[in-house]
């Protein structure tokens, strides 16, 4: 991460307005196609909660606005933010929060993701890092 330097950022005035605003967070609904994207992950076996997690985090690491962060009160930027997301365990029906590194690939992260819920024995455990894009899926 780097600090950003007031002189020079665009969203200065903004960071005036709403540094002490509370905990911002976004959620989106929108309907998409993916059809194309369900025959990949299909024809690979790729669980579909790890693979849209993938999808997802890497277009959003592709924007620099959702990888700025509050670290002590002042704005910083993220060279890559990581992800943790909610996993139902089916024999308990209690969901776990996974926490997986971002990777290059959706085959490395799949992967990576599989091998994390499968050993992760704890529910929680947090508290999760500043760099974490926090999702939880509804069936």
């Amino acid at each position: 991460m780097k600090k950003i330097d007031f002189t020079q950022w665009d969203r200065t005035l903004h960071y005036q307005i709403f540094r002490n605003s509370v905990q911002p967070q976004y959620c989106v609904t929108f309907e998409l196609d993916i059809t194309h994207f369900l025959k990949v992950i299909k024809k690979q076996n790729y669980s579909f909660t790890f693979s849209f997690v993938f999808a997802v985090s890497k277009c959003a690491n592709q924007m620099k606005e959702f990888r700025y962060r509050f670290v002590n009160g002042n704005p910083v930027i993220f060279d890559k933010i990581n992800t943790a997301f909610t996993y139902l365990n089916k024999e308990t029906e209690l969901f776990k929060v996974v926490h997986v590194e971002m990777t290059d690939t959706m085959e490395e992260y799949v992967a990576l993701a599989r091998e994390k819920e499968q050993t992760q024995k704890e529910y929680f455990t947090g508290p999760l890092g500043n760099d974490i894009f926090q999702f939880s899926a509804f069936p």
